[in-house]
This record gives structure tokens, sequence and C-alpha cells, in this order.
């Protein structure tokens, strides 16, 4: 199996988790800290990595870029998404709500550059968004996503649209850097978005239990190191509408992954949504 076949399955198993991790967290700690962990964590560990290969760093002014991208791309997203998760809305309607980002990425594409896309990625994208409503569907029904602030429902828009900008930033002249030495000044640049969250409107919990302990290992070594790196790797290499668009598999994923890890039932419609959004990926990417 090639890397270009095996990148993008491993990236959707692993970024799937995303939101297991949030669920496992939330009872148990700040997320605005278990972010700032993450992120610090993460960057000492491709930091190291970079100088233990000798990989090229970017020069002292060249810093800045990589660092405002790390801030959207995963600070921003990571540190809105999470903070709804945690003032009330359901981890299903994130994950919905998550899946526009290859509808946000396209629109942003015919905005910025112009793009035509042909009709079969617009097909694929509004099948694998129908899919991506069918298995989240009964999770929603019953999640009173109707009672949110405007503010929660803000924060995940919020989330959305920095992640995307920073999938765009991606493309730029820091497709030319080394990842290693690249994802640790991302990583400081989202370790500062979640720092200044925890020092301001942060709670300060933490309460230590072995969950949690695990959801930040897991986040740091594989959500982190492996999803994140590869997820800026098929950015580099491919179209972003198209790498984007496997984002589109992780909510129907995580709904499997609750199955088993919560004991969350699977009803037939959900499966039928599963198998609409593979349709989506597999289209979108083919257009």
């Amino acid at each position: 199996m090639t890397l270009q076949v095996a990148a993008p399955l491993l990236f959707v198993l692993i970024w799937s988790t995303g939101f297991i991790v949030a669920r496992a967290a939330a009872p148990h700690a700040d997320l605005n800290i278990f972010l700032l962990l993450r992120f610090g964590l993460t960057a000492l560990a491709l930091g190291a990595a970079a100088l233990a290969a000798r990989a090229a760093w970017p020069k002292r002014g060249g810093f800045w870029p990589h660092i405002v991208a790390g801030s959207l791309m995963q600070g921003v997203y990571l540190c809105a998404s999470y903070w709804a998760i945690a003032n009330g809305l359901a981890v299903g309607a994130m994950a919905l709500l998550g899946a526009l980002q290859p509808l946000f990425t396209a629109l942003l594409s015919v905005a910025i550059h112009r793009t035509s896309f042909r009709g079969r990625t617009w097909i694929g994208l509004a099948t694998g968004f129908a899919g991506v409503a069918l298995v989240l569907a009964p999770k929603l029904m019953s999640s009173g996503a109707g009672a949110l602030s405007p503010l929660v429902v803000a924060a995940a828009f919020l989330s959305i649209v920095a992640v995307t900008i920073g999938t765009f930033v991606q493309k730029t002249s820091l497709a030319a850097a080394d990842i290693r030495s690249s994802g640790c000044l991302q990583n400081i640049g989202g370790a500062i978005v979640a720092g200044a969250l925890a020092a301001t409107i942060g709670t300060g919990k933490w309460d230590g239990a072995p969950a949690l302990w695990a959801a930040l290992a897991w986040s740091v070594l594989a959500t982190s190191v492996v999803g994140v790196t590869l997820l800026v790797w098929m950015v580099r290499k491919g179209e972003a509408t198209k790498v984007t668009a496997l984002l589109l598999l992780a909510p129907p994923l995580a709904a499997i992954e609750a199955y088993f890890l919560f004991g969350e039932i699977l009803t037939p419609i959900q499966f039928v949504g599963f198998a609409m959004a593979l349709i989506g990926v597999v289209v979108t990417r083919r257009g």
C-alpha cells in the first residue's frame, strides 16, 4: 500500500477520535488547559524530532506565518469547538458543523482564487454532507440543540472558519518548510491561543483522572503528532477541497466509535448516512 493511499485512511481513523477525546476529557478538566498541554507537548515532540534530524528551520522573520497558521488551524479551531462542547453543544452537533468545512473550503476557493469546480465536486460535497446529517440526526434531535445560546453556536462556526482559513495558509510558502519544524512552530501558535483563553476564561479544573491522562496522551501522540502531520502533508501535496472532503468521514466513524466505547445505538438510517458520506468523499476526490 502506497503512502498516498495509506495516509488518507490512517488520517480519517485518527481524526475521528478527536470527538471522542473531547467527550472523555470534558468532565475532568478545563479544556483550554487540556489543549495548552496538548499543544505544548506536541511542540516539544516535533521540535525534538526536527533537531534530531537537523531539519531546516524558518529564518527568524519566517517564524510568524507558521505561528499564525497554527493559531488558526489548531488554536482557534480546537479551543472554540471544545469551548462550545463544554458549554452545551453536543459532540454530534459539533461534528455536523465540522462537516461543513469542505463546503467552506470550496466556497473560499471560488471567492479568493476564482476556482471553477466541476458539477461532480459539488454533488459529492452535497451527498457527503447529507450523509453526515443522517448519521447525526438521531443524536441531534435528542440533544436539545435549539436551546443553545447564540454565543455557543457562533463559537462553533468560528472554529470551522478558522480551520478553513488555516488550511489555505498551508498552501502558501509554508508548504516548502520541513513538516517537523513547521509543526513545532504551529503548535506554539496553538498553545498561545489556548494559554490566553485558559488565563482569561479558564476554570483551572484538572482532576488528574486516568481517563484524562489517557486522553491527553492519545491527543498528543496520535491526533496531533500523527494526525495533524498527515493533514498538513496531504494539504501540501493535493488540492485543499479534496483533502478536507475526507473530514466528512470523521463524524460517521465517531458515531461507530461511540457505539463501542459508550454504548450509543446506531440506527439503520445512520448506516445509510455513513454510506452516503463515503460516496460523497469518493465523488469529491475524483471531481
